[in-house]
């Protein structure tokens, strides 16, 4: 007794320790603005009305921003690609992994039960020829319980939730990764399409040039020099036609792999049909860093890096376990569950390691390492979601004057074509005239095509860089 007296004081102190174990403090996050600073400038613009606020992440509808697009054919491709898309998939299944191990950490704090059975035979009772064998049967219940003192057990269930959070805010992260992805493959591929049909509107119009100048050289009024050219421009047309072909083949592939579908079986026929260009409500900085899953998953992993400190540090207490066990002990089987046979015993274990070679102080900082990593990807995740928007508002607004200026170019470049045209017809200029006329022309209309274009990419960037879910209806531009 005066032992376990003396034994008293230091187990208060060792619980004293363990609470007072300090876990690292979390790291100052990155200071948001109050607006984006392409907001200030769009405020001084002709469309200040596109920046909006948008309301809390709370109080947002996460799902069907890709229908602002008004695309039936897209709106079928993405619900494609959330049963089929394999990224989704090994997401969800990473997730599914994670609460296993949340329920398994969860388990070590239940006690634990188990049933046991054993037969034994060896020496026995002496006897005048010496020890006789015997045989011991065994069977019974056996009960440990773990007694969390010094919060080592709750914090690795901790970490293990706050590791199921961040996989499940990672899916969410995946499947707006994809259907961005989704988004902007067809995208391309329509993009693709209407500068396909216009190169090959271009095709035709130069084989109509064509024939007119063969039957000009074969009367006599121009030189075999103009037909010569008028070939070499459709046969280049048809050159590029066909590059767009091959581009277009390529991301029609591209778009199966998403689906999770074979390439070879998958198709989409070919459309010019123009498609409604969103305005995006970009709200504020803080707004985007609660809506973006990734910054969520960087968080939760941040606050499970913390828990893993404070279990590697309660490494240094000890540990208490009870034990107890009921059963049955016999040398005959008949009589092993007889009540004479019932045998029981409880007990107490208390373990502290005293000399592991500096193994419980390479765990400490191990997990202290571990939380540093996971505080510097935290900020590069802020920091890197707020440049992204950054770089996807500036786009979309410079990318607008570069369409309004392009416009222009190709009125004037289809005004030119046409005055051109006339006067050859006349015999007033040369063919040489002509020819630069139309390629002028082609060019800007190919260039404001893939202005377009860009500004459609930029969009479905700039949805994902806000970590998609707003009002799709009222977002519709």
């Amino acid at each position: 007794m005066n032992a376990i007296n003396r034994l008293l004081p230091l187990a208060a102190a060792l619980v004293l320790a363990g609470c007072a174990t300090a876990l690292p403090p979390l790291p100052a996050s990155v200071d948001t603005p109050a607006q984006f600073k392409e907001q200030g400038q769009a405020a001084q613009a002709t469309d200040a009305a596109q920046w909006t606020t948008a309301p809390p992440a709370e109080a947002q509808s996460r799902g069907t921003w890709w229908k602002a697009f008004g695309d039936p054919v897209l709106d079928e491709l993405i619900e494609r690609s959330a049963a089929g898309n394999t990224d989704i998939q090994q997401a969800a299944a990473r997730l599914a992994q994670a609460r296993a191990l949340l329920r398994g950490a969860q388990a070590q704090r239940a006690p634990q039960i188990g049933a046991s059975a054993s037969a034994q035979r060896g020496a026995g009772a002496d006897t005048a020829n010496g020890p006789a064998p015997a045989t011991l049967l065994q069977a019974g219940l056996n009960l440990s319980y773990e007694v969390d003192l010094f919060g080592r057990l709750a914090r690795a269930q901790d970490a293990a939730s706050l590791d199921a959070q961040s996989r499940e805010a990672l899916l969410q992260s995946t499947r707006l990764l994809v259907q961005a992805e989704v988004a902007q493959t067809y995208l391309a591929l329509r993009a693709t399409d209407t500068e396909r049909a216009l190169m090959r509107d271009t095709a035709t119009a130069y084989a109509d040039t064509l024939r007119l100048t063969q039957r000009r050289f074969e009367a006599g009024d121009v030189a075999e020099l103009e037909v010569i050219r008028i070939q070499t421009e459709l046969a280049a047309t048809e050159a590029e036609v066909i590059a767009l072909d091959r581009a277009r083949a390529e991301l029609e592939h591209a778009l199966a792999v998403l689906l999770g579908e074979p390439a070879s079986g998958f198709s989409l026929a070919a459309t010019t049909t123009a498609r409604a260009l969103p305005a995006i409500p970009a709200g504020v900085p803080a707004t985007v860093l609660a809506r973006r899953p990734d910054v969520a998953a960087a968080q939760a992993a941040l606050l499970a890096a913390q828990a893993r400190v404070g279990v590697a540090q309660a490494a240094w207490f000890p540990r208490v376990s009870l034990t107890g066990a009921a059963g049955h002990a016999s040398p005959e089987l008949g009589e092993l569950f007889q009540w004479s046979a019932r045998s029981w015993g409880v007990g107490a274990l208390l373990s502290l390691p005293l000399f592991d070679g500096g193994r419980r102080e390479a765990g400490v900082q191990d997990a202290r390492a571990g939380f540093d990593a996971a505080a510097a990807q935290y900020r590069s995740q802020v920091l890197n979601a707020l440049r992204e928007v950054e770089d996807q508002l500036s786009a979309l607004r410079l990318l607008r004057e570069q369409s309004l200026a392009q416009g222009r170019a190709v009125s004037a470049a289809q005004r030119a074509s046409a005055i051109s045209e006339t006067r050859w017809r006349n015999g007033l200029v040369s063919q040489l005239e002509l020819l630069d006329a139309r390629r002028n022309e082609l060019l800007n209309r190919r260039q404001a095509q893939r202005v377009e274009a860009a500004r459609q990419q930029a969009t479905v960037r700039l949805i994902r860089a806000l970590g998609g879910g707003w009002d799709a209806e009222r977002g519709r531009g």
